[in-house]
Order: C-alpha cells, then structure tokens, then sequence
C-alpha cells in the first residue's frame, strides 16, 4: 500500500509517448544502482525502468553494478574498492562527463554507496553527486533486531561463510564499540554531499530493523549501556552536517506491503525484498514522489 499527501503525480507524461520527449540540457545524469547481501546488478531493475518511464527527457545513464556479485560476503572495504574500480571503468568506457551523480542502493548496498563517498578516490565527484536513495539501508547496523529468528539465522550465516560483512554489520568486528566499522564510517562525511536523501524502510522488514532504515534510535538502545551511547552519536555523526545544511532535502517514506501469509514473511524476508520486486510498489513511490528528487 502506498499512501501520498499530494494530489499530483510528479509525471504526467504517458509511457513510450515519443511525441513527448525532448531532452532538456542539464548534460548527463548518471544513476548508480548498488545491490545488497547476496545480490546481482538485476535486483533494481524496476527502479530503472520507472525512473526511466517517469522522466523520458532527462539524460538518465543506469549504472548497474555487478562488481560485488561474488564479494558481498567480503570486508566492504573491499566492495567499495571494486566499485570505485566499476564507476571509472564505465564513465571512461562510454566517455561520459556526468553533470550530476546519483546513487540507489538495497539494504547492504547503501554502506557500501555511503563508504564510496567518503573514499578519497571519490572526491572529485563529491561536487556534483544529486540524490540518494536508500533502500531499507542497515545504516545503524542490525543490531537491536527485533526477530530472534533472524538474528540466530545471520549469526549461522556468519559463522558458515566466516563474513566480514556480516559482521561489520552486527558490530562484531571490533571488541571495542568505537573501532567498528560502522561507528567509524558514521564520523565520515558523506551524506552532506547530496542535495536529496531518501529514505526507504518498511516496520515489516526483519532483516533491516525499522530505526536503521530510518537513521532514528529505538526503545531497546535507549535501555542498552554498551550501544547506546554509540547509537546516539552515529545518529548525531550523520544528521546534524544535513541538518546545519537547510538546502538539503531529507525525505523518511514508511513502506507498508500487502504480502501474504508465508515463511517468508513470518521471517521479514518478504518485506525487504518487496521494496524491490513489488511492480505496484516500485512505480507507485517512483511516479508519486521519488521521481522529482531525480530531475
């Protein structure tokens, strides 16, 4: 179900209406669409093609990235070194000079989207980065989960592929709070850069707790000595430069699905993967809102 507070859909452009389409002059826009755990460059095809649908003269350019089919279980370090490596692959390959630079990313995807940004490597294109969206981003990690099935499922998943990722994630990386990776990528810049973020999360979304996707703290670290502390300076590391910066659009949307009784969504899986596969759901946040933040 998606429910919107404007009368007005951004487009009003038919699909596939040539007479329509007269690209505007803003020069390339290229869309960097970044999968999560176990993903593939095919996970945010429809995200693509509503953002292609909705804004036909615009000079959109869809990186789809596949650098990490195979490396998702890897440090995210690692990740981000292979994508940097895919982004200038492909802007030197189709001699592109983009004019603004946007990223999509799904759950993993958005640490690594965000520890890209603030590599050094990336900073001669820090000017003209545009949107970010998140897609139930793990953003504050996956601790605090409130599924205990889940968390003994990734803790089994951790030990048998022995993942970095993983573990970075569940802050298991470091016995010291502060030198994990997370907290340490929170002190980053990277957000600031963009001029829209977007922020996806779904309250029936077991993978991704709700407060992570939102960047919000929650009842359970409030109570937590060890992480609670923690939690409130990574969310202070991330919102205040956005809020010192009123010229940036910061966006929550609450995605609640119409999904089916199954094990897939007893677990929360069916949620974090609706955001993706759900057709209705993807053209619906598209044309409705999304769309204009990629303008």
């Amino acid at each position: 179900m998606f429910y919107s507070d404007f009368s007005n859909l951004v487009s009003t452009i038919p699909y596939f209406n040539q007479q329509f389409i007269q690209y505007d002059n803003n020069g390339v826009h290229l869309v960097i669409c970044v999968h999560g755990l176990d993903g593939n460059s095919g996970d945010l095809r429809l995200v693509k093609t509503y953002l292609e649908l909705c804004l036909p003269t615009c000079r959109l350019d869809f990186l789809m990235s596949s650098a990490n089919h195979s490396s998702t279980f890897d440090d995210i370090d690692i990740m981000v070194k292979q994508l940097i490596d895919e982004i200038e692959a492909h802007i030197e390959r189709y001699g592109l000079k983009p004019q603004r630079i946007s990223f999509v990313g799904h759950s993993l995807g958005n640490l690594v989207v965000r520890a890209t940004v603030s590599h050094p490597r990336f900073e001669r294109y820090r000017t003209i980065l545009y949107t970010y969206l998140s897609l139930s981003g793990p953003h504050l990690g996956t601790l605090f989960n409130s599924s205990g099935l889940v968390n003994m499922g990734m803790w089994l998943m951790q030990k048998w592929k022995k993942s970095c990722s993983l573990s970075q994630m569940s802050f298991k990386d470091h016995v010291d709070p502060k030198q994990t990776y997370l907290y340490k990528l929170s002190k980053k810049p990277c957000l600031e850069y963009f001029k829209n973020i977007l922020l996806i999360a779904s309250p029936q979304d077991r993978y991704v707790p709700f407060h992570s996707a939102r960047i919000e703290l929650c009842k359970a670290a409030l109570k937590d000595a060890v992480y609670g502390s923690i939690y409130v300076e990574m969310i202070n590391n991330l919102l205040e430069p956005i809020l010192r910066n009123p010229s940036i659009t910061f966006v929550r949307y609450n995605a609640f699905h119409n999904i089916p009784s199954s094990t897939n969504n007893f677990i929360g899986r069916a949620a974090h993967i609706a955001i993706l596969d759900s057709e209705l759901f993807v053209e619906k946040l598209i044309l409705v809102s999304a769309a204009k933040y990629f303008k």
